[in-house]
């Protein structure tokens, strides 16, 4: 999926740096489509909590789905922010 490679790129060299709830979008995806189901305990500080939450309310998404909706996510974005 050299296309997706590619979106993963840019999505990192955005030229203008995304708010916290959106950089969230994508780390749950990103989380996800790396990692699979969560499999932390939730972390204490607020980061690190916010992190968790992300990538937890994309629990049971597949590699797949995860990369589909990250790609979707960067289209929406990209214009705003890329």
């Amino acid at each position: 999926m050299a296309d997706f490679n590619a979106i993963l790129e840019k999505t990192k060299a955005f030229s203008k740096k995304p708010p916290t709830e959106v950089y969230l979008e994508f780390y749950g995806l990103y989380k996800q489509f790396q990692e699979g189901d969560i499999n932390i305990e939730k972390p204490a500080d607020a980061e690190g909590a916010a992190k968790y939450d992300a990538w937890l309310s994309r629990k049971g998404l597949s590699v797949e789905d995860a990369k589909a909706a990250y790609v979707v996510l960067y289209e929406k974005y990209n214009p705003i922010y890329g």
